[in-house]
């Protein structure tokens, strides 16, 4: 349903749909991007959708915004010769486009327009693959939809139904149309929570073997996917595009002379990500807020590094992730700068332990980075003394096949055994 939500041309033929990208540069704007920086970014996010052919890009100066139109008349007749020239089809606008002017421009240029919360939808409607995902991507859908019914377009205030003489007036189209969103919100949440209740018995199941959760984030194609295969062995879609992962996915891991532990990769995070989607998604990033260590897998080779590092930062407190959790930065693709500039961030990374420089496509690094989580982990655990009687074998068993018992002893009573555990570990031993 999502998919078709934007009216984007989606048929099986080589036909694509030429679309054109605008950066409105709002002057007035303090929080505003590197502009160039940020037109690379959303023609970047054009590209992961593969029924697009981006035709053109540009940044659009504004000193202010127009609340009928965005841009000024102007700027709308120049762009308008521009698109009819190009013979485009999609004008995609980085950033918020209200209905009212999504309305307006779309009448004056003769073509559709998808704003930034719209492109990520789609681009999220077209990768979910898990149930819960495609779910998720719907609601947030519907809930965008929903915002564009409000005086968006004149031709839904008409009245539906009766001449008014009984029950009171008609419903009006756009009354219609907002409640059968609204029925239709109620039936995927429905689904959804069959869902959910279904993943939390899988972690109740992990939780019998509470294996450490060691969680990738980090901006959208950073490099967290080619990190996970190259430590797990797995094949998740490794691709050079934004959003290439959506649905989380978990792999077991050995660690180098460390302990087995779960490794999670995760949906990459963006600047101004959709606030539907940072709802909808939560539930996708349990395991970033369950994790015992976070790898915030950086690329270093990116202009805008430490602004897509703020991002991450920023979203990962509003999601509500424990101040307390361990977090590691690891500089990835070392290999796409020169040897100095790679020099220089092995030695800014050599002088803090938290940070481990690699490049996840020659391996460089990656070593290290094991053994610095397995003793981050090791850090983590904790030794403790237990009795137990020769009837609780079961315990004793289940102990032995953690790998926890450091030395045990025979009394008259039983076993008195020394374990070095986590308290996870210690946590699912209280259950038994």
């Amino acid at each position: 349903m999502s998919k078709a939500q934007f009216q984007i041309d989606e048929t099986d033929g080589p036909a694509q749909t030429r679309a054109w990208v605008l950066h409105p540069d709002i002057k007035s704007d303090n929080s505003r991007r590197e502009p160039v920086a940020a037109l690379g970014e959303a023609v970047a996010l054009a590209e992961a959708l593969p029924n697009l052919e981006v035709v053109g890009s540009d940044v659009v100066p504004l000193r202010a915004v127009s609340a009928g139109y965005l841009f000024g008349s102007g700027k709308i007749d120049e762009i308008s010769t521009l698109l009819h020239d190009n013979e485009v089809e999609l004008v995609l606008i980085d950033g918020p486009v209200t209905p009212v002017q999504q309305r307006n421009l779309e009448k004056a240029w003769n073509v559709k327009l998808l704003d930034r919360t719209g492109l990520i939808l789609e681009i999220f409607s077209d990768r979910a693959a898990t149930r819960e995902g495609v779910l998720q991507v719907e609601m947030a859908a519907l809930n965008y939809q929903r915002t564009r019914l409000v005086r968006a377009w004149t031709h839904l205030e008409r009245q539906r139904g009766g001449l008014g003489f009984v029950g009171g007036p008609g419903e009006t189209q756009i009354e219609a149309d907002r409640r059968a969103i609204d029925e239709q919100l109620v039936r995927l949440r429905r689904q959804l929570e069959k869902v959910v209740k279904t993943r939390a018995l899988h972690r109740a199941a992990r939780a019998k073997v509470p294996y450490p959760i060691v969680a990738l984030v980090g901006y959208t194609n950073a490099g967290k996917s080619t990190l996970f295969n190259r430590l797990t062995g797995a094949d998740v879609m490794v691709k050079d595009m934004l959003f290439a992962t959506l649905d989380p996915t978990m792999r077991s891991l050995e660690l180098l002379d460390g302990p087995e532990i779960i490794l999670s990769d995760t949906v990459g995070f963006i600047s101004d990500l959709p606030t539907e989607l940072v709802a909808a998604f939560r539930a996708t990033l349990e395991e970033v807020l369950a994790a015992d260590i976070i790898l915030h897998v950086r690329d270093v080779s990116h202009a805008e590094t430490e602004a897509q590092a703020r991002n991450v930062r920023d979203i990962m407190t509003s999601l509500g992730v424990p101040e307390e959790t361990r977090t590691f930065e690891v500089w990835n693709k070392l290999d796409l700068l020169s040897e100095d500039a790679a020099d220089a961030m092995r030695e800014r990374a050599a002088r803090d332990e938290t940070v481990l420089a690699i490049s996840a496509i020659t391996g460089e690094g990656l070593d290290g980075l094991q053994t610095t989580v397995a003793e981050a982990l090791q850090g983590a655990l904790r030794t403790a003394d237990l009795v137990l009687s020769f009837a609780e074998g079961r315990k004793r068993a289940w102990l032995f096949s953690q790998d926890v018992v450091v030395n045990e002893e025979q009394t008259e009573e039983g076993f008195a055994l020394t374990v070095r555990w986590s308290a996870d570990v210690e946590a699912a031993y209280q259950r038994l």
